[in-house]
C-alpha cells in the first residue's frame, strides 16, 4: 500500500499582472459576493495561459493549471521547466507561503522550506536566534533544537558569525545556514527551489550528499527544482516537467528528462544569435556529415562536421572559445579551449569547423555549449548552452539490442582477460 505523505488536487493559481489582489474595488466586491453566494470566482474564466513569449488578450493569467499528483514518503521529486513554467509558484502553494486559487494541497507532516536567499529569517537576529526561531515555525521545543543546534553550525561552516546578525552575511552564508537548518531540524517534506545554486561548489556537493542521506537513510521526502539536469538526475527518483502552467510528464525520471530536454531544444536544430549587440558572441552554429549534408542524426561511422561563426563589435584582445560536448542531462563530457586567433588565425574571417568521429561516441543523445571568454578574468562574452541537439545512432553493435537506454557516453577500446 502506498504511503502517500504529499498530495496535489485541482491546484491552480491564478494572476492579475501588475496588481495586489483583483487589481480594483469593484473587482474584489464582485468576486467576495460571488464567494458569498457560493459561485466561482467571475474572473477565472477569463485568464490567459501561462507563456512568457507571447502577448496575451488578459490581465488575468494562470500560473498554474489542473496540477495533480501525489508524493510518497521517502521518495525525492525533481520539478523541472524553462523559466516561467510555474515551478516556484508551485513550491509556494505546497509550502503554504500563498493560497492556490482553486484546488486543494493535503500533506502530512511538517514542511521546511528553501525557496529564496533569506526566506524565515530576520535579518536584525543572529544566526544563532534565527535557528530557534525557525524551529519554532516548525512546532520543534527549544530543547528539541538545542540538541541539534551543533549539527547544524557546524554544517553551515558559519561558526565564527553564528551570533552575528543575518543582515550582515552574504548570500552563499545565508543559504548555508538556511539549508543546514532545513535540513537538520528533521521535517517530514523539504522543499528545496534552485537556491542552492548561490552556494559554491564544495557546499552544493555537501548539500547534495545531505539530502541523499535524509531521503534515503532517514525516509525523508524531498521536493527539489533545479535547472543543473545532473543533479536531478543523480539525486532524484521521481521526475515532473512543468511547461506554461501544466504538468506536461510525471513519474519516470529519465522519459521526464528526455522530454525536457526535447522541450527546450525542439526548434533549434541548428542556433542563430538574436542578439547581435555584444562585443564579441556566437552568431550561427550548425551540423552536418561527410559531404556537408545538413542533419542532427549521425551513425558511429559518420564525422560530424560542425561549423561556427564568431562575429566581432569591438576589438578583444583576451578571448578565448571553448566547445563542450554536453550530455542529455547537461552534464560536460568534453572540453577543448582555443584563443580567438588561434581559431581565426588573425585573419580578416570569423568563421572555422570543428570536426570529429562519432565512432568516440555511444549511441545516444548530445548537445553542444559553446563559450566566448575573457581567458584572464574570466569574462563571459556570449554563452550558449544545450543548443544543436544530436543524436549517434547504434548501427549493429554488440549494444544494438540496449537500443533507446541510456548506456553511457563513450565508446572505450577494452580488453577482457
Amino acid at each position: 500500500m502506498k504511503d502517500i505523505i504529499l498530495k496535489a488536487e485541482n491546484i491552480s493559481k491564478q494572476y492579475r499582472l501588475g496588481q495586489v489582489g483583483t487589481g480594483t474595488l469593484s473587482h474584489d466586491l464582485n468576486r467576495w459576493w460571488h464567494q458569498v453566494r457560493g459561485k466561482d470566482n467571475p474572473y477565472l474564466k477569463i485568464g490567459d495561459v501561462n507563456d512568457r513569449s507571447t502577448k496575451g488578450s488578459s490581465d488575468y493569467v494562470w500560473a498554474l493549471q489542473d496540477i495533480n499528483f501525489e508524493v510518497e514518503r521517502g521518495e525525492v521529486l525533481g520539478i523541472i521547466g524553462k523559466n516561467g513554467a510555474g515551478k516556484s509558484t508551485l513550491l509556494k502553494i505546497l509550502s503554504k507561503v500563498t493560497a492556490p486559487t482553486t484546488g486543494s494541497i493535503k500533506s502530512r507532516g511538517r514542511i521546511a522550506s528553501l525557496l529564496e536567499v533569506g526566506t524565515g529569517f530576520n535579518g536584525e537576529m543572529t544566526g544563532r536566534e534565527n535557528i530557534f526561531l525557525n524551529g519554532a515555525i516548525l512546532g520543534m521545543t527549544k530543547k528539541e533544537i538545542a540538541s541539534k543546534l551543533d549539527e547544524i553550525i557546524d554544517f553551515s561552516g558559519c561558526e565564527r558569525y553564528i551570533d552575528t546578525p543575518v543582515k550582515r552575511y552574504s548570500s552563499g552564508m545565508t543559504v548555508r545556514l538556511a539549508f543546514a537548518v532545513a535540513a537538520f531540524l528533521e521535517p517530514e517534506i523539504l522543499v528545496v527551489d534552485e537556491v542552492l545554486a548561490v552556494g559554491d561548489a564544495e557546499f552544493q556537493k555537501k548539500a547534495i550528499g545531505k539530502m541523499h542521506d535524509i531521503s534515503r537513510g532517514e525516509g525523508r521526502t524531498i521536493l527539489f527544482v533545479s535547472h543543473q539536469l545532473g543533479t536531478i538526475a543523480n539525486l532524484c527518483t521521481r521526475g515532473m516537467l512543468l511547461d506554461k502552467g501544466e504538468i506536461v510528464n510525471y513519474g519516470n525520471l529519465s522519459s521526464v528528462l528526455e522530454n525536457y530536454t526535447t522541450l527546450t531544444n525542439r526548434k533549434e536544430l541548428s542556433y542563430l544569435s538574436v542578439d547581435n549587440t555584444k562585443d564579441i558572441f556566437i552568431n550561427n552554429c550548425s551540423l552536418s556529415k561527410n559531404i556537408s549534408i545538413s542533419t542532427n542524426e549521425f551513425l558511429s561511422s559518420d564525422t560530424i562536421n560542425i561549423d561556427i561563426e564568431i562575429c566581432k563589435n569591438k576589438l578583444i584582445n583576451n578571448a578565448s572559445f571553448s566547445f563542450t560536448i554536453q550530455s542529455n542531462t547537461g552534464d560536460y563530457l568534453t572540453t577543448f579551449v582555443k584563443t580567438i586567433d588561434e581559431l581565426l588565425g588573425g585573419k580578416n574571417i570569423n568563421n572555422f569547423q570543428v570536426s570529429f568521429d562519432c565512432a568516440i561516441l555511444a549511441a545516444n543523445n548530445y548537445f553542444l555549449r559553446l563559450a566566448i571568454f575573457d581567458v584572464s578574468t574570466f569574462q563571459v562574452y556570449d554563452l550558449q548552452e544545450m543548443i544543436c541537439p544530436f543524436k549517434i545512432n547504434d548501427e549493429g553493435t554488440d549494444m544494438s539490442r540496449f537500443e533507446n537506454v541510456n548506456y553511457g557516453y563513450y565508446n572505450l577500446k577494452y580488453r577482457i582477460i
